[in-house]
């Protein structure tokens, strides 16, 4: 089993602290990052995460807490350590590219290895053979000036590379090109991390992105809101069983990447509360259940605020339809229960307890069903439950199982019935999370 290269645990970094403007910029934060990884941090601006790059640099060191990159603390190394490592370890690519302006691209590109001491024909051929690599060696001799944006990106690129090192962190490395420009240097990026095994540590608010990385973690005022794994990218660090389940809310977090993980949970039970309000009213909606979801409102409440006209706060429904809606909440809510104790079961491998909750989901889902379900039915509706809830499976493959016939392996459903199960399961996973 792999072991993480970085590893911070309770992380915390404050400005002037003990001070009277004392601010801290990381809160507990806890990250583990192995080896030939792509990570991101993601997150709007001032929510930590180039804080936590440059603490990964060796260039901003942690007020509590420990960090490790390699097994040790570069924060307990001499300075003369700490420069050699920052040397051999780490390389750094900066959004406004940092290359010296006097000097030509491959004297930039060289310009780290004279401090590690290497000759000069060494130094030059090293730097010309990342700039051979990278398709910019006819630049050699001309100035940065000279060259475009996404080309300067490059060299900064070589030059972050030329003493080979382990780890390339990159701080909005994009934010100052042009689509096609940017969209050359994150293929490279992404090539480094393919071809070249580096670790590649991304900070970016831009959430075009965030595919291109084996796992986000998502920041918000200091702290590590969530970690998002990328069912796309075959996985390095060790999955836990379940920790790779995508359930709706991850989904809506591509869509609404700045929102918090309530704000996602009330997206998703509106969007199945309602198909046919209008902007305005799904707003509203969007409030008034999040209060339910947190209790601080009653659904005899919320009953009041849906059939009230809209100038006076509410949402403005029928009776009928409104009934309806504190009847799906409500069966959301209550179900959702049994996919969180499912989950907290499947961590301590209680099977008896699994199987339990795996039941008591299946009976909800029929419960939805008029028709009459045969024995090998309502067992291989069960297994796809429980495969959905570890993770083994997504939706789209959970929809398949239940919309397969009985005679291929599946259980049989009609296609309208497996793809209603299937948006039911997901809403009770989007609220259980």
């Amino acid at each position: 089993m792999p072991e993480p290269l970085i590893v911070a645990k309770n992380l915390e970094i404050y400005y002037n602290y003990g001070k009277s403007n004392e601010y801290y910029a990381l809160k507990k934060v806890n990250v583990e990052i192995y080896p030939q990884e792509y990570i991101l941090f993601f997150g709007p601006s001032g929510c930590g995460k180039s804080t936590m790059l440059y603490c990964i640099l060796g260039a901003l060191p942690y007020t509590f807490g420990e960090f490790y990159i390699g097994g040790q603390d570069p924060y307990k190394l001499s300075p003369k350590e700490l420069v050699k490592f920052q040397q051999k370890t780490v390389g750094i690519i900066y959004q406004q590219f940092n290359l010296i302006p006097s000097l030509n691209v491959l004297d930039n590109v060289a310009l780290p290895q004279i401090f590690m001491g290497v000759p000069l024909d060494q130094r030059k051929k090293r730097a010309l053979e990342l700039l051979e690599r990278f398709g910019i060696a006819e630049q050699a001799k001309k100035l940065p000036t000279m060259l475009s944006g996404g080309q300067q990106q490059r060299v900064a690129i070589c030059r972050a590379l030329v003493n080979n090192p382990d780890i390339l962190l990159a701080d909005e490395p994009v934010g100052n090109l042009d689509e096609a420009s940017a969209k050359k240097v994150m293929e490279t990026l992404s090539e480094i991390n393919e071809k070249e095994k580096k670790t590649i540590i991304l900070v970016s608010h831009d959430p075009r992105y965030l595919a291109f990385a084996h796992r986000v973690y998502f920041m918000r005022d200091g702290w590590v809101e969530r970690e998002f794994i990328n069912p796309e990218k075959k996985q390095i660090k060790p999955i836990e069983r379940g920790a790779s389940l995508v359930s709706e809310t991850e989904k809506l977090a591509r869509i609404y990447p700045y929102a918090s993980p309530e704000e996602l949970k009330v997206k998703s039970i509106v969007n199945y509360l309602t198909q046919d309000l209008t902007f305005e009213q799904i707003e509203r909606l969007e409030k008034l259940v999040r209060l339910v979801i947190e209790r601080k409102m009653s659904t005899q409440m919320l009953f009041d605020f849906l059939v009230s006209p809209f100038e006076k706060g509410g949402v403005e429904i029928g009776q009928a339809r409104a009934q309806e809606m504190i009847q799906k909440l409500n069966d959301v809510l209550e179900e959702s229960v049994e996919v969180k104790r499912f989950r907290r079961k499947l961590e301590e491998e209680e099977l008896d307890e699994t199987k339990r909750h795996v039941k008591r989901l299946r009976m909800a889902i029929l419960d939805q069903y008029q028709g009459q379900v045969r024995p090998v039915q309502v067992k291989r509706l069960e297994e796809a439950i429980e495969d959905r809830l570890a993770g083994y499976i997504n939706k789209d493959e959970f929809f398949k199982k239940l919309d397969l016939p009985i005679e291929k392996g599946g259980a049989g459903f009609k296609r309208n019935t497996a793809k209603k199960f299937t948006v039911y399961l997901e809403k009770l996973i989007a609220q259980g999370l």
